[in-house]
């Protein structure tokens, strides 16, 4: 039976933080879609130290920022971008209209339309994650968004310069130097110079995520994210180190960030932890690493593959990294997860930068329901029906109102009876509902 070397943070500790921000998040956006512009601005100033009257960059400013860049850091860029364009292109490939037949005379089919306005967060104020401008705006321009609007915070004071040049190169619309909360709720409630988008997409801290989620429905949004996760699975066919580097690899995107080491082996389960140990104290970034690790870092131990499979598909991670003597075995049985990696060749690095698959993924369990964000993310598959013959819209209008007569809607059933009169000639009374039976 599987058990824990390592626990985390309690649950009550995270729910009472989560209601902090919750609270905050619904005061914010609230000043937002009364003042618009001026509480933009004036919540810039406060959380990013960054002040303009418009925070819209013009082309000289874009062009400005890419000028900063070396030609290795724009043939990088273009790089991953190629790599992200040449999946998301074969996944569009996989979504295709449909016409057909049902029955002599009915057309059913359905269209997949780009949805028309879409805002992209790209995170940016602990580290410029220029990586998410690819996800999100190259994944939307794929699919046939036509109004793509950017937001990503100012570094340092100033527009990061390739934050600035992949959304351009990625092909954003319109690029705004705005952060946080100011600029998710500017996308979606819209301001007097900025038209409200249609969806949102991206991934960003506890408070973006939370605004996200409070604005869903009034417009869309690409999936609740929470923390960054990591899952690391591995057995004795490989290290202590390259499990450990895997691990804080990923501990080091924020103090809140769970990586969980899954194995059935309790050698490599505690050689890896006293391998973390002497890693954190050369890693540049050990600060939020450390505490990320000490309080979401979990070691858990089991018996044999299967109950390694139990786990895992419980966990639900974000990032699954499987290095294991069974990795396609993995492939073929797990069921809950963001995105894997199989095998030791690979990582979570690779698609979180340049790989070519999408890193913005479910959190919190939710890839028990959804996978991450995809160029099918950004269409809506629409229906439509055409019944060509008199002969079939008597058929189907025959059983239409029936069944809506059943249900005790009169209305539905004369919409189908004028047509079977019409189309059929044939005499159909006005439509009564049949009187409901009292259940015994």
């Amino acid at each position: 039976m599987a058990y824990a070397l390592k626990t985390s943070k309690p649950v009550q500790e995270r729910q009472e933080a989560q209601r902090q921000i919750r609270e905050t998040v619904e005061l914010i956006l609230a000043d937002i879609e009364n003042r618009g512009n001026k509480a933009i601005r004036e919540l810039s100033i406060k959380f990013d130290n960054y002040d303009r009257q418009d925070y819209r960059l013009s082309e000289a400013e874009i062009n400005q920022c890419i000028r900063q860049l070396s030609r290795q850091d724009i043939a990088d860029i273009e790089f991953a971008q190629e790599q992200v364009v040449n999946f998301a292109r074969q996944q569009k490939a996989c979504l295709l209209d449909l016409e057909v037949e049902t029955r002599p005379g009915v057309i059913l089919g359905h269209k997949n339309i780009p949805i028309n306005a879409v805002g992209c967060y790209v995170p940016g104020g602990k580290y410029p994650l220029l990586a998410s401008a690819h996800m999100s705006i190259i994944t939307a321009n794929v699919a046939g968004c036509s109004r793509i609007i950017s937001c990503a915070p100012p570094f340092k004071g100033a527009p990061a310069p390739a934050i600035v040049a992949a959304q351009k190169m990625a092909g954003a619309t319109e690029i705004y130097a705005l952060g946080g909360i100011q600029a998710i709720g500017a996308m979606a409630l819209g301001t007097d110079t900025l038209a409200p988008v249609d969806m949102l997409v991206g991934p960003g801290n506890a408070f973006v995520a939370e605004a996200k989620r409070q604005l869903f429905g009034r417009v869309g949004i690409d999936l609740f994210a929470g923390p960054t996760e990591t899952l690391v699975i591995a057995d004795e066919s490989v290290d202590a180190e390259i499990c450990a580097t895997d691990l804080l690899g990923q501990a080091e995107h924020g103090v809140t960030t769970p990586a969980i080491l899954l194995t059935n082996s309790e050698k490599l389960a505690r050689e890896t932890m006293a391998e973390i140990d002497r890693l954190l104290m050369k890693l540049p970034t050990a600060d939020i690493a450390r505490r990320a690790w000490e309080d979401y870092g979990e070691v858990i131990v089991c018996e044999s593959y299967d109950e390694m499979l139990k786990e895992a598909d419980r966990i639900a991670s974000e990032h699954v990294q499987v290095m294991t003597e069974r990795d396609d075995w993995f492939l073929a049985n797990m069921t809950n997860y963001g995105a894997l990696f199989l095998g030791p060749r690979t990582n979570v690095a690779y698609g979180d930068k340049v790989i070519g698959t999408n890193h913005t993924l479910p959190t919190q369990k939710a890839a028990r329901y959804t996978g991450g964000l995809w160029v099918g993310k950004f269409m809506k598959t629409c229906t439509w029906q055409k019944v060509l013959t008199d002969e079939a819209t008597t058929e189907i209008g025959s059983y239409c109102s029936r069944l809506s007569l059943l249900e005790g809607f009169a209305g539905h059933a004369e919409q189908a009876n004028i047509r079977v009169r019409r189309y059929g000639q044939t005499d159909v009374p006005y439509a009564t509902p049949a009187p409901v039976r009292a259940k015994v």
